[in-house]
């Protein structure tokens, strides 16, 4: 996605002045990923902001063809990336993300940069203590070689299935890898699995910061990549700070839950928290 993309959609949303709704998408997928949503968030009244990872290609095709231009990007790298896009919005934006892009969305909101957050299945902050197993095997294709620190990684259709699509039917989670699929970069998930034993980790979520705002976490009950366990504890972290802080399950959905069949539901569960403080925004 190119900083020229992402220019002009900052651009459009201070022209508007609504309030903003970033969303940003973790591994494994594109900014496009997000398109459905951005157009009921739109409908709601909010201007939607859909920005990429530094070097994103524009569509999957693209990303299937150059999987190199995700080589080598690390959390703290695309956090301060995020962050510099935030800081070119005139009104402080509601900041929505998914996996790692919800481990993104708590780091910004940390910062005090968003006025309310929404981290779906988030990835885990440094502090995050639980080890589930299923959230192990499903890093595993990126983790069991430690070349892959540098390189993009694609999934498989089977790995796919296990850690996005395990909760639809196997004709679904075909559609949804052909449809939404691209290769990661290896080094955030390296990053994340050595966060506890790293006192500098760039995974870590400043979690009393009073500007911090209202946040939602929301779990998939049937996430095998970030489970209950690990979405509880980061909510544990956090509830202690002086605003809003909720926990939502989702019952009988995986990691997919932004992009299946299902992922209106998921939306409006975001929609109907951030829009309890639109008042105030």
């Amino acid at each position: 996605m190119s900083a020229e993309h992402d220019r002009q959609q900052i651009e459009q949303a201070n022209a508007g002045g609504r309030v903003p709704a970033v969303f940003v998408h973790g591994l494994w997928l594109l900014p496009s990923s997000w398109e459905r949503w951005a157009a009921v968030f739109a409908e709601a009244g909010f201007a939607p902001v859909l920005p990429g990872w530094p070097d994103d290609p524009e569509t999957v095709a693209e990303a299937k063809e150059h999987p190199e231009a995700f080589a080598g990007k690390t959390v703290g790298q695309v956090a301060d990336h995020f962050a510099g896009l935030v800081g070119g919005l005139t009104r402080r934006p509601v900041v929505i993300g998914h996996s790692f892009g919800g481990l993104l969305a708590q780091i910004l909101a940390g910062r005090g940069l968003s006025c309310a957050t929404v981290a779906i299945d988030p990835a885990p902050f440094q502090g995050v203590l639980p080890l589930p197993i299923s959230s192990l095997r499903a890093a595993a294709p990126v983790l069991t070689n430690p070349a892959n620190y540098h390189r993009a990684v694609p999934l498989t259709f089977d790995q796919f299935r296990y850690s996005f699509a395990n909760a639809v039917s196997e004709e679904e989670a075909k559609e949804l890898y052909e449809t939404f699929a691209v290769p990661a970069p290896g080094a955030p998930l390296f990053q994340a699995a050595v966060a506890n034993f790293n006192p500098w980790s760039e995974t870590k979520v400043d979690t009393e910061h009073p500007d911090r705002g209202p946040l939602l976490l929301i779990s998939g009950e049937k996430d095998h990549t970030v489970p209950w366990a690990l979405t509880n504890a980061a909510y544990k972290k956090q509830a202690h700070n002086p605003g809003v802080t909720e926990i939502v399950e989702m019952p009988g959905r995986g990691h997919a839950l932004t992009i299946d069949s299902g992922w209106r539901e998921v939306c409006d569960t975001a929609l109907t928290f951030v829009r309890r403080f639109a008042g105030e925004l």
